[in-house]
């Protein structure tokens, strides 16, 4: 399910950082008196009352001054306010209203998003008469808190959760697939992506970083209907030196989160690198289906059993995604391209796929004849049953006497023998392993 995802925007040192912090639970941002201190793209991964959602820390708005450093912090601003599901608009009531808040509330007025108005350290009754020369913005009620002394964060973050987009009806929809392009910079995703819809409709360029945005496309095949989302390259970290393309990363993060079927697009050239396997590692987190493009195959120099050979360096340093089908490719020449929309049916179709009580329970019992759960001190493991709880990824849940018992490998082999006899071809498999005393049955 896509988490929703809050921006914190205002002018520099007013408190977002400290704000962030606070959230997260863990000192993640820099703070410090001197305005502009964060420069670049923070978020987090967070949760009040059962609601998980992506806290973005941003650099702050200012529009009076013509400093590099703060026309990029201002750019890195808008993006995080573009992506966001709510936004909030964070003023300091110490030092009162400037005309840079009003810039800034002219500005969220225009996105027809939630907004919250927020006024921060309040930290006295003589503060909270303060806070109303701010409702002038024309954006609400303020909400005083304050962060530093944290007061009041937990009325604000229940009016930020009440404000969450109703995602049921993109959950249900079950027909359409949606399909995230990924990958480091320049590897082809838009070449590939044009290729598929058979027309120019993604901006393709040499210069890496071209895509900034995650750029959704609809497109019908074979009476299928799907949703492609090209994706901005993901680089490492330590070559992030543009705020912009540091935002860019949230938006690939979160298509991955939205998606059916993520494709990790590797340049044939380069093979797959450390940031390929960092890509991979969000992917199997998310839980979701995957295939491995490796385009540009017409440019690699290739001997009898190159492709194997390749496939299987693939799954070694990909380990985190080894249940994805690779399929070998050139945007440039169409070779193999037909492939990829036939994988994706294929993976989207596993990753939904629901299996019986009954019959997992046969399998599950066939392979506890095959091999013999494992034993330690004289006791051995016994799975009463197996039952599946959820799909994308499918999700089984199984009823041993001694959860200690279960050894990796055990429920490793397990997940081998579901996959043999369900396919489950490029879609992760998670297994919970729950105990329960046997009182003579199931």
């Amino acid at each position: 399910m896509t988490k929703p995802i809050v921006a914190i925007v205002g002018r520099p040192n007013v408190g977002k950082s400290t704000f962030f912090n606070k959230i997260a639970g863990k000192r993640i941002s820099i703070v410090e008196d001197t305005p502009g201190i964060t420069r670049d793209r923070i978020y987090a991964d967070v949760e009040w009352l059962d609601h998980k959602f992506t806290l973005i820390d941003t650099g702050g708005i200012e529009f009076t001054k013509n400093d590099p450093m703060l026309k990029q912090m201002r750019a890195q601003s808008r993006i995080a306010i573009d992506t966001a599901d709510v936004i909030l608009f964070m003023v300091d009531v110490r030092e009162g209203m400037t005309s840079t808040d009003h810039e800034v509330a002219e500005m969220l007025r225009k996105t027809h998003k939630p907004v919250l108005l927020v006024c921060n350290k309040v930290d006295s009754k003589k503060r909270e008469d303060d806070i109303y020369e701010f409702y002038d913005l024309g954006l609400g009620s303020p909400i005083p808190i304050s962060a530093g002394q944290q007061l009041g964060l937990g009325d604000l973050l229940d009016e930020v959760v009440a404000r969450f987009p109703d995602r049921k009806g993109e959950e249900e929809d079950g027909d359409i697939i949606r399909v995230a392009i990924l990958g480091k910079p320049n590897v082809g995703k838009s070449s590939l992506l044009n290729r598929i819809l058979g027309e120019e409709r993604v901006i393709v360029s040499d210069v890496p970083g071209t895509t900034r945005d995650a750029i959704d496309t609809p497109f019908t095949a074979g009476g299928r209907e799907y949703i492609f989302i090209d994706t901005a390259g993901i680089r490492r970290k330590s070559r992030i030196d543009d705020a912009i393309e540091k935002y860019s990363v949230i938006r690939a993060l979160t298509a991955v989160t939205r998606s059916d079927v993520s494709i990790l697009v590797i340049d044939a050239c380069q093979g797959p690198t450390e940031q390929d396997t960092k890509i991979a590692g969000h992917i199997r987190k998310e839980g979701k289906a995957c295939i491995v493009v490796v385009n540009k195959w017409d440019l690699y120099e290739k001997k009898t059993g190159t492709t194997e050979e390749y496939k299987r360096s693939i799954k070694a340093k990909l380990t985190f995604i080894d249940y994805a089908p690779v399929v070998f490719v050139s945007a440039k020449t169409g070779q193999r391209m037909d492939r990829i929309l036939d994988l994706v049916d294929i993976v989207a179709g596993s990753a939904a796929l629901r299996v019986t009580t009954g019959v997992l329970n046969e399998i599950i019992g066939e392979a506890t004849l095959m091999n013999q759960p494992p034993s330690d001190k004289g006791k051995r493991l016994k799975i009463f049953y197996g039952t599946q709880f959820g799909v994308k990824p499918p999700s089984f849940a199984l009823f041993v006497n001694d959860r200690e018992l279960m050894h990796f490998s055990y429920l490793r082999y397990i997940e081998n023998q579901l996959r043999e006899a369900f396919g489950f071809e490029g879609t992760p498999v998670r297994i919970v392993v729950r105990e329960r005393e046997n009182k003579g049955g199931v």
